[in-house]
């Protein structure tokens, strides 16, 4: 081609200017031709090894040896599929294993449990890296909104709590499906009418506008924050690993928003002032235990003006009993300020009290003894990971120049406006606004649509790094549901997460997280694992979210194509599916491989 464009320039048939046109266009076509990626549509299957990409280990993964559950025999720099041998965990409760709540030589160990010290998290060290194997006879999740009342028995067969609770309406089985009819302890006339009760009590709540937040302690199966969603309220239930069988599973199982937790001897990993409410139905915590410890970490959790629902058989019973126990909240709930804004009966033989934390300290100072007495914010630590309970008073917030914090705005408002713990540097509101219109474009952009992944089939969603929560914002209008996670290792922003109305929890990822194998459709991750893998090593977190994820679940991952490159051949040999998409997003889709082992009951 270029001999005939010579020719004709001798012979003066095409003019210079074209003929250097037409060169331009020849050498333009030959990159583009030989170019090896497109900052748009390039998409990579990792899952294809004919592709031969070359994977360049870091030294902490090269380094990675455990001969029992894996082994990483590298050659020639590149990581091949069999290089990982990957063994089943072992046990009674390899199915449903929770490293850091099912350590049992630590369990054993301790001094004390009078204080739920068994219950708390006492994670192995170093973190397991065997795999967990699934169920007989388990099947993809039934798709919400149907599995709010029914799930599949096999998938969670737990039939304990069937018979356990079988006059109160928890949990029914019926046929293959666990079937749940909204009943519960305190909900003698379902949760609906209990849920409608309580805002005619105090119509004030206004459900999905001023209440948005809510925390429900000793949750069950999480029915009462299952049907609270239908109000456009977001509810985290909670509840400890104990006898009360798999209540935790049932709940995320269903589609509902939940976490393993106990209020014993250390903080629950949120941040002060986080809840609009607080619930309680026959939780069986006692408050006025060790000093009032557990009830003041309510009052630090909980907004200033939020409220705490109690239905507790002291509220409505009169037995010596429940006497004692009344009057002992009602010194302790005095003591902090809180005052009673409702008593009633809602139910047949059944009542509730509502209480409302103050907004201001005039009490605080106003009290004839300074008991419990105000924290010191100096010796106080910042973060509530692994930190002892309070027994002190939490001061109650106050803006840059002394005036109480208001209320946040109603929902859906108050996602979008500036929160009112942001930052007080000068450009944190500029950064919080571009922070917001970034995820908003990525996600319709790029996440929906862009990649391989069936948003119809995802349901209960982690942000691994959530940052503002800028990701949940962005998919709030889709029928699933955000866990957002602040490393601890990061910027503390988890106090403005909750000021958008959105929850979550703080968390070290080179542990494992409260929550029960396969209970989360799509793991979501921005930048995280560059400053991880300076404290642990990278197959341990993909191990910990391999244990995370349902089979038929997406993990999205944006980040180095380092870390990528090195996520895609830990993937590829757990057999998962894996496509790279314009050089730092990485999706991988999980399936039902497990290795050939049998558990060893």
């Amino acid at each position: 081609m270029a001999i005939a464009m010579q020719n004709l320039f001798k012979e003066r048939k095409i003019p210079f200017l074209f003929i250097f046109f037409l060169l331009l266009i020849f050498v333009t076509f030959i990159l583009i031709s030989n170019s090896q990626k497109s900052p748009i549509y390039l998409v990579t299957d990792i899952a294809q090894p004919q592709l031969n990409h070359s994977i360049n280990p870091t030294p902490s993964l090269q380094n990675f040896k455990n001969d029992d559950i894996l082994s990483n025999n590298t050659k020639n720099d590149e990581v091949e599929m069999d290089n990982f041998d990957w063994k089943l965990c072992k046990g009674s409760v390899a199915v449903d294993y929770i490293p850091c709540l099912d350590n049992l030589e630590a369990i054993k160990a301790l001094k004390s449990r009078r204080h739920m010290e068994h219950r708390e998290r006492h994670c192995p060290k170093p973190s397991p890296k065997c795999l967990i194997p699934l169920p007989d006879g388990y099947k993809l999740p039934v798709p919400w909104p149907k599995s709010r009342d029914m799930i599949w028995y096999n998938n969670v067969p737990h039939p304990k709590l069937v018979e356990y609770k079988k006059d109160q309406n928890w949990v029914v089985k019926t046929g293959d499906y666990l079937v749940f009819p909204g009943g519960g302890t305190q909900f003698k006339d379902g949760v609906t009418n209990y849920i409608e009760s309580i805002e005619k009590t105090l119509p004030e709540i206004e459900w999905g506008k001023h209440i948005r937040v809510i925390l429900d302690v000793g949750c069950g199966v999480a029915s009462f924050g299952g049907y609270l969603l239908d109000k456009n309220v977001i509810t985290m239930s909670f509840a400890p690993k104990d006898e009360h069988e798999a209540q935790i599973q049932f709940a995320l199982e269903r589609g509902i928003p939940a976490t393993l937790s106990v209020i014993g001897t250390q903080k629950l990993a949120f941040p002060d002032n986080a809840y609009d409410m607080i619930h309680c139905a026959r939780c069986r915590v006692h408050w006025d235990g060790d000093g009032g410890k557990p009830l003041m970490e309510l009052n630090r959790i909980l907004r200033p003006g939020g409220f705490f629902v109690w239905s507790a058989t002291p509220v409505y019973r009169d037995d010596e009993r429940d006497k004692k126990v009344w009057k002992a909240m009602v010194s302790l709930t005095e003591a902090i300020c809180w005052k009673v804004v409702k008593k009633t009966f809602y139910s047949a033989g059944v009542g509730l009290v509502i209480y409302q934390k103050p907004v201001t300290s005039s009490c605080y100072d106003n009290r004839k003894e300074n008991n419990p007495p105000l924290c010191d914010q100096n010796n106080r630590p910042n973060s509530s990971w692994y930190a002892p309970l309070d027994n002190c008073l939490v001061p109650l917030p106050t803006s840059s120049i002394g005036n109480t914090y208001g209320w946040p705005a109603p929902w859906p408002q108050r996602l979008n406006n500036k929160p009112q713990r942001l930052s007080l540097k000068t450009d944190a509101e500029e950064v919080f606004d571009e922070d917001t219109k970034h995820w908003a474009a990525l996600v319709s952009d790029v996440y929906i649509g862009g990649l391989a992944i069936n948003w119809s089939s995802v349901r209960n969603v982690m942000d691994m790094n959530a940052g503002y929560g800028g990701f949940a914002s962005a998919i709030i209008d889709r029928p699933l549901w955000v866990m957002n996670v602040v490393p601890i290792t990061g910027p503390d922003t988890l106090s403005v997460i909750f000021d958008r109305g959105l929850i979550g929890m703080y968390h070290d990822w080179c542990e494992s997280f409260n929550t029960y194998p396969r209970t989360y459709d799509l793991l979501h991750s921005s930048f995280l694992f560059g400053n991880l893998t300076q404290r642990c090593g990278l197959a341990e977190a993909v191990v910990e979210m391999d244990r995370i994820l349902r089979p038929g679940g997406f993990l999205l991952v944006q980040d180095t194509m380092q870390i990528l490159n090195e996520l895609s051949s830990i993937l590829r040999s757990l057999h998962w599916s894996v496509t790279l998409h314009q050089e730092q997003f990485l999706v991988g889709k999980k399936g039902f491989w497990r290795p050939n082992d049998k558990v060893r009951i």
